[in-house]
């Protein structure tokens, strides 16, 4: 869109660019130009103008805008499958039906609000407009699902790096999926997959993050307050969300390289090392079934090792693991 082009070009500007300028560079009428920066003006953007001199950008709304996130991704090969949503039940739900209806690889949703955000074992995931990026990406691994076990602990790897690239934090995680600040959730991840009939093959797999960007109080359900936490709270200062959207798709995107490749390794590791819940008494969820354990480490697939009560070892792929002393857990 012509808005897009000339935003973009204000982005990168370091001062006044004239009228004729912008025309020239965008191959498009000094009409055109001027219609775009009232465009803009009216979305909330203050863009100065002075005569001789031409439009300087000097302030943007704290918006989702995908004008932002292309400027902010640049040349990267997902760049034109970005779809940004005023509101939406779930980016996950809507990514499923894309994929399903023949999406590509590096199909990206955002959207500023989710009416039904979903969250792990049927949680709901609070997803208010004007403060929160939720975004879900599109995968097509061709591989079969026992080689993706460690597809949610990279994008939590991804999620992290994309976290200190905007506020200068870096969180912990929380086995398996949650992000966390000050032992409060930040950010949390939902992994979906679909299964080729034939070959048994994941025909794809959806990763969804919510983060809590710039919340406040009254923009967390009073149950959820407690064990919950936004960036600008953490960091002290609001989170450009357009530029973190970029930055999660980027790093997603370099998860994506490394999921079956030797980088794989390194990204693991990374996981283990900021994963909170090693060394920790907790509590295993599973089947209806309740145990106390001590958590010993996380292995190469993301899988969490943990001794019981009784002394013996074992794997835990799957269910819900509490910390003492998190959420609520006592």
């Amino acid at each position: 869109m012509t808005k897009d082009k000339v935003l973009a070009l204000l982005q990168r500007a370091e001062g006044f660019v004239s009228g004729q300028e912008m025309s020239r560079q965008l191959q498009l009428s000094r009409a055109a130009i001027w219609k775009a920066v009232q465009t803009l003006r009216d979305e909330g953007y203050t863009i100065e103008s002075s005569t001789n001199r031409g439009y300087r950008l000097r302030g943007v709304p704290d918006r989702l805008e995908r004008g932002q996130i292309l400027t902010a991704l640049g040349a990267h090969p997902w760049a034109d499958r970005v779809t940004v949503l005023e509101t939406v039940d779930s980016t996950n739900t809507l990514a499923k039906q894309l994929a399903a209806e023949g999406a590509p690889h590096g199909t990206v949703v955002v959207a500023e609000q989710q009416t039904g955000g979903r969250g792990r074992l049927g949680r709901s995931f609070a997803s208010p407009a004007g403060v929160g990026v939720y975004l879900s990406v599109i995968l097509r691994p061709n591989a079969p699902p026992g080689e993706l076990m460690h597809l949610t602990a990279m994008a939590a790897v991804a999620a992290v790096e994309a976290v200190e690239m905007a506020c200068g934090l870096r969180p912990g995680i929380k086995w398996t999926n949650d992000l966390v600040l000050d032992r409060r959730k930040c950010a949390g991840i939902l992994t979906e997959m679909s299964l080729q009939a034939e070959s048994g093959l994941v025909d794809y797999a959806v990763i969804g993050i919510g983060t809590n960007c710039n919340h406040g109080d009254k923009d967390f359900p009073p149950d959820v307050r407690p064990m919950a936490v936004s960036l600008r709270e953490a960091c002290g200062r609001p989170v450009e969300r357009s530029r973190y959207a970029a930055a999660l798709i980027r790093q997603l995107s370099m998860a994506d390289r490394a999921l079956l490749g030797p980088g794989r390794a390194d990204w693991m590791a990374r996981y283990a090392a900021g994963c909170i819940t090693v060394g920790q008494d907790v509590q295993v969820v599973s089947g209806g079934a309740v145990r106390p354990a001590h958590a010993e480490a996380v292995t190469g697939d993301g899988a969490l090792v943990v001794t019981w009560e009784d002394g013996t070892r074992s794997i835990v792929n799957s269910g819900e693991v509490s910390i003492r002393g998190m959420y609520g857990y006592v």
